[in-house]
């Protein structure tokens, strides 16, 4: 029964305030996620952001279709928020995001997700076919972060 970390940092040339605002609209969330996975938020828009905010969205992951709910745990702008899992295909998915302040104009984005795999401990043996989705993930998030902060 373990529990799982994924984490990236990104620095970028923008003010903390803004990269912070970039997270905070969960309407980005959809330009951020690989497009196969069919990532939409079906939570009525504009969503306020904010302890306790529930945000419900749809995807599709390994073809199969999947709804998750996540719920903000912390908010504490423009230095961190967590959305947890409450609903979605792990047995946990916790994600902090940092925001810290380098200098007036540049940003470290950290992301850590715990997450913990269904049907422990059978679930376990495959988390190394998780494992790759998932830095799939992450890693296409940091590229497109990078592309629209950077580009904007």
């Amino acid at each position: 029964m373990a529990e799982y970390k994924l984490k990236r940092k990104l620095a970028l040339e923008r003010p903390i305030s803004e990269v912070f605002d970039f997270f905070a609209d969960a309407v980005n969330l959809e330009r951020i996620t690989p497009p196969e996975l069919k990532f939409h938020i079906i939570t009525p828009q504009p969503i306020k952001i904010g302890e306790g905010a529930l945000i419900d969205y749809t995807l599709r992951m390994r073809g199969f279709a999947v709804k998750w709910r996540t719920e903000i745990s912390v908010w504490n702008p423009p230095f961190e928020f967590v959305d947890r899992q409450l609903r979605g295909p792990y047995r946990q998915w916790i994600h902090r995001h940092t925001f810290t302040e380098i200098s007036a104009n540049k940003t470290l984005i950290e992301d850590e997700v715990r997450y913990r795999l269904p049907l422990e401990p059978l679930g376990d043996i495959a988390h190394f076919l998780i494992r790759r989705e998932l830095e799939y993930i992450f890693d296409y998030r940091q590229k497109a972060v990078t592309e629209i902060l950077a580009g904007g």
